[in-house]
């Protein structure tokens, strides 16, 4: 989740993503009729026009498909709403996966495409109404503490063995499923089942990296080699290499960073989407940092306690003080001028104009769109000029911390749905995740969703053409990518804060500080009136008292914790590059033991 909107806001990453492409379906919905009967002719027919490739062998695919045959024959007539944000992945389940499930099943299939804000909106509206909105639900797993506190989510894994084991199918294997950590409660339970996923990471012109002749000047000048960067002390001195020692390559102005800066709405996600944790804010931690995460909220048990460093959070500390200079201070020197009034949706098309040396914060959503035929970052071979790679990390990071953002989808249900046709969007839910479709869905969205569909043979085929996409999934590094976690008590009413504030700094009004001195309050402001209601019962925020940061100093020192961190004296150590080649192949060739992937 980025963030969130009314109808008539600016547009999410995903929409704008999903408009450039031919096949967009903004605000659209598909309403599938149902056959007279299903037999396995219809489920070989789509076994072999549709979902191949697939992990399994026809044999059992067709297994998988006629047990949703059977299992659904209950519910079949039935018509069924399912919703979710506007994205290519979510497209091809409304457009496609949906007009099989119901010839497969006879359950009528209506699943909505609508805005990520809208599909929050919706279900707020569900929450506190107690009438049934939706039947089936794919929203942001950020939203785990969420559902976690308020007590209206369907908790799956008590679901799949007790009311729901019926409709469970015996092939889902939720331990393959590379997102289940993100959905997964502080109570130990599962309450999403993830439908795909994508992360931001480091992109990179690898051309321009690899050219002799700036890989000399570069060394030259700053003592060390040209590549990707470890630090953001690298990071800055190859973004001032191409925007004032390189200047133009082939007659056009080039610069050596990209971002936008309007304040807007679209700015919210450019921080909750993990910008302070890359810089060290919070505490170690995978999925996030324990007992500060990467939004400074301290939670304690399973009670948020404080997001202020007075209350011994990190949302206004060095750390995350400095995430914000260092943002502001990139986007004036090496940025575009016009960047600094762009939104996202303004900026994300940017690099693949062909004048961005690289990009420290980049959804590899936009994967399918850099590698169109005939664009300026896309040789005539059809393979990328430009790479994708792990971010570096900021002076205050240390090991052991997670460093970036991943973006998952996850399938929900509500207890206020009724029990019948929650059962059958449960099934269309899971369907949509088998492994009879799951892989051709990861290669026509380029998400994942199963550790088993990024390590399949046809991934390691179009690897070459996806500029390290591949790579990246099957690396060690990619634990370190998680979306926002059990920390935030209610993610719809921190969220909003985050643009307001933090666009204060970017517009000037407020020096940084001062405006994550804001965002803190307000955040602090929030859980005080949720603990004032006590609608989250137990587990519901319960402030600290304040105190002075030298007393939460010492205490996260004395327990052996990191957050709140004291300023460092020196926030630019000596710049730290790897070559990506070298890196890449220190990455594992094979699929990790199944134990390592639970």
């Amino acid at each position: 989740m980025r963030r969130l909107r009314g109808r008539n806001g600016p547009l999410t990453k995903e929409s704008f993503l999903t408009m450039t492409s031919a096949a967009a379906l903004i605000a659209a919905s598909v309403t599938i009729a149902a056959p007279a009967h299903a037999d396995d002719a219809t489920n070989q027919r789509w076994i072999d026009s549709e979902f191949q490739p697939s992990t399994l062998s026809k044999a059992d695919q067709l297994k998988e498909l006629q047990w949703f045959e059977k299992a659904a024959a209950p519910f079949k007539g039935m018509e069924i709403n399912v919703v979710s944000e506007t994205i290519t992945t979510h497209e091809y389940e409304s457009r496609t996966l949906a007009k099989a499930f119901t010839e497969i099943t006879g359950i009528k299939v209506k699943h909505d495409l609508i805005q990520e804000g809208d599909v929050v909106e919706k279900l707020q509206t569900q929450m506190q109404s107690g009438k049934n909105v939706y039947d089936g639900w794919i929203n942001d797993s950020d939203l785990i503490g969420t559902h976690f506190r308020y007590g209206q989510t369907v908790i799956l894994s008590d679901y799949m063995t007790g009311e729901g084991k019926d409709v469970t199918n015996p092939q889902l294997d939720v331990n393959d499923f590379i997102g289940k950590s993100f959905t997964t409660g502080p109570d130990g339970k599962l309450y999403q089942l993830p439908d795909q996923q994508f992360a931001n990471l480091y992109w990179f012109r690898y051309d321009w990296f690899s050219n002799p002749e700036y890989k000399a000047k570069f060394k030259a000048k700053y003592g060390y080699d040209l590549g990707v960067p470890v630090n953001w002390s690298a990071y800055e001195d190859i973004a001032e290499f191409f925007t004032n020692d390189i200047k133009e390559i082939n007659g056009v102005k080039v610069y050596g960073h990209m971002d936008y800066g309007k304040k807007d709405p679209s700015l919210g996600w450019r921080f909750t989407d993990a910008w302070l944790s890359m810089a060290g804010n919070g505490d170690k931690g995978i999925p996030n940092g324990k007992p500060v995460d990467e939004w400074g909220i301290r939670m304690e048990g399973c009670r948020p306690v404080g997001s202020s460093v007075e209350r011994g959070g990190d949302t206004n500390g060095p750390a995350a003080v400095y995430s914000i200079v260092k943002y502001l201070e990139w986007m004036k020197k090496y940025a575009p001028p016009q960047a600094q009034g762009m939104t996202f949706s303004e900026a994300g098309p940017v690099p693949a104009q062909g004048n961005i040396a690289q990009q420290i914060f980049w959804y590899t959503a936009f994967t399918a769109d850099m590698v169109k035929p005939g664009i300026a970052v896309v040789n005539a071979d059809g393979t990328p000029k430009w790479r994708m790679a792990p971010s570096p990390h900021g002076s205050y990071w240390k090991e052991g911390m997670k460093l970036g953002y991943q973006d998952a989808g996850s399938a929900t249900l509500l207890k206020s749905t009724p029990p019948d046709r929650r059962k059958a969007a449960w099934l269309y839910l899971q369907f949509i995740n088998s492994k009879t479709v799951s892989l051709k869905k990861s290669h026509v969205g380029l998400t994942f969703v199963r550790e088993s569909d990024i390590w399949d043979k046809s991934f390691t085929e179009r690897a070459p053409k996806l500029g390290g996409l591949i790579e990246f999934y099957r690396s060690p590094a990619r634990v370190q990518w998680t979306p926002t976690g059990n920390n935030v008590p209610d993610y719809p009413k921190l969220a909003q804060l985050w643009w307001q504030n933090i666009g204060d700094a970017s517009s000037g009004a407020k020096t940084p500080q001062a405006a994550m001195d804001a965002l803190a309050a307000a955040q602090d402001s929030v859980l005080e009136r949720l603990e004032k209601s006590g609608v989250q019962g137990a587990c519901g925020p319960k402030l600290n008292k304040k105190e002075t940061a030298e007393f939460w100093f010492k205490k996260s020192e004395k327990d052996g914790n990191v957050a709140p961190q004291r300023k460092l004296a020196n926030e630019k150590p000596k710049g730290e590059t790897v070559d990506y080649d070298t890196l890449v192949k220190s990455w594992p060739a094979t699929p990790p033991k199944r134990a390592e992937a639970k």
